[in-house]
């Protein structure tokens, strides 16, 4: 039980329940509460509120007087009422346990992830949009791409793309219950100018590697999860009195150059163990390296782990020609995505705002940006990865028995890429078989998810 607990029981029941709420936000000392209907509201049964100093009613808002304890308190309301920040309300229910399966912790993760990655979707998906205009515009009409029009289009995708561990940051410390502009600072931190020019070389004599983390995920996943251990530990040795001001500045004290030695270096190392990993799997298995490698490519994307391949694909570029590998794994995986996020899209029958925003995922994964679909629709449906993996097996396995090859690196390999797979010659040959390899990851991925996602539809009918 929670320290706000009992308060935020008697605040909502006061309040005239949480359909008498629109607002819910708190500053450094108060729970700031905004009611639709002033008759609701039980004044006198406010003031008596546990762990709170008093309350002030003005203009359809009531404040609740808390302290240092505000963002607990806060986080506590939330649980207790559900209202949600984004203005929202849900039906608290207790959790049916079932039995702890697979199934089970899957849905565990996905209930924990989604909100972290969700609010970052609309900065993604208008990034990923944008970067396919401008390649169809580069590759097909003759568009210079170093024109202004197309640097301002690459620089939106940038920007929704390289201050990911700044969103991540603040959504990840709000899903755990931290002030969210700590995660936020964090991630700023771990992009900044000051950092990124190399002057940060140490700290007290301790070496900082020089790594880039922009567009990446796993540093600042990190990075916060530490900040909540540390922010843990000083709430309960720190006096309430200091807690506003010597809390925030003995966790980054302690979190950022721990971060900044340990745990971000230790983010971008296991990223390095991938691209080592790949090496090792295509040499060692040949062609059946190919479905593997595209079933756990989301994964990678999901963790950042991705940009270790980079490398990989611009050596082999440069030293064969073409690049078997990396970006052909990259273009089955991110398909098998998009036709897996439409299959979701065409189950969603009462909800069209959510069944468009969710086909707008498919067709952006399409075109080779998978992270709106893969965080906005499929991660919180561990089932409709199933139909992705399978997809992506029987696409990689095509793709690895006719050795395709793209020519070209860079970019977000998808339908807007067709072009890397015409070889030094002009020949067309690999463009027909990725193509193919197209079809058979639309296909599988797409009928697979149908009828996995009817298959669990049914069963969810037949036990209620």
């Amino acid at each position: 039980m929670g320290k706000y607990q009992e308060l935020s029981k008697q605040a909502l029941e006061n309040l005239g329940g949480v359909e008498n709420i629109s607002h819910v936000t708190h500053c450094a000392t108060r729970l700031r509460i905004d009611y639709k209907k002033k008759s609701l509201v039980n004044e006198e049964g406010l003031k008596d509120l546990p762990e709170s100093a008093g309350i002030v009613n003005k203009q359809g808002q009531v404040q609740i007087i808390i302290g240092p304890g505000v963002n607990d308190a806060y986080n506590e309301f939330l649980t207790v009422s559900g209202w949600q920040p984004d203005g929202s309300a849900k039906k608290v229910e207790e959790e049916e346990e079932g039995p702890h399966n697979v199934t089970y912790w899957l849905n565990k993760f996905g209930n924990f992830v989604a909100p972290i990655f969700m609010p970052v979707v609309p900065a993604m998906i208008t990034g990923g949009l944008i970067l396919a205009i401008k390649n169809l515009l580069v590759n097909y009409f003759g568009f210079s791409v170093d024109s202004g029009t197309a640097q301002l289009m690459l620089a939106i995708f940038q920007a929704g793309f390289t201050f990911l561990p700044v969103y991540i940051g603040y959504t990840l410390a709000s899903q755990l219950k931290m002030q969210p502009i700590m995660g936020a600072f964090l991630g700023a931190l771990l992009i900044c100018d000051k950092f990124n020019s190399g002057v940060v070389t140490d700290f007290f004599g301790i070496g900082i590697p020089q790594v880039s983390y922009g567009s990446t995920v796993l540093p600042i996943v990190l990075g916060v999860a530490f900040m909540f251990w540390v922010d843990k530990g000083l709430k309960k040795i720190i006096p309430e009195a200091l807690v506003f001001f010597l809390k925030p500045l003995l966790t980054m004290a302690i979190v950022a150059p721990v971060t900044f030695i340990i745990l971000g270096p230790a983010g971008n190392q296991l990223s390095g163990y991938v691209g080592q990993f790949v090496v090792w799997l295509t040499s060692a298995l040949g062609f059946i390296a190919q479905p593997i490698l595209a079933v756990i490519y989301p994964y990678m994307v999901m963790f950042g782990l991705d940009k270790a391949l980079s490398p990989i694909g611009i050596e082999l570029v440069a030293t064969l020609g073409y690049n078997s590998v990396t970006g052909v794994m990259g273009f089955v995986s991110n398909i098998c995505i998009g036709a897996t996020a439409l299959a979701v899209a065409t189950t969603i029958k009462n909800n069209k705002g959510q069944k468009g925003m969710i086909s707008s995922f498919g067709v952006t994964a399409l075109c080779g940006v998978t992270e709106p679909a893969f965080y906005g629709a499929l991660i919180s449906r561990p089932k409709a990865l199933i139909g992705t993996a399978i997809g992506a097996a029987s696409a990689g396995l095509v793709a690895g028995i006719f050795g395709l090859r793209v020519f070209v690196q860079g970019g977000c390999p998808g339908l807007l890429t067709f072009l890397f797979f015409v070889d030094q010659n002009g020949s067309l040959y690999y463009v027909w078989i990725a193509a193919l390899v197209a079809v058979v990851a639309i296909v599988v991925s797409f009928v697979s998810t149908k009828i996995i996602l009817a298959q669990d539809q049914k069963k969810a009918v037949n036990k209620a």
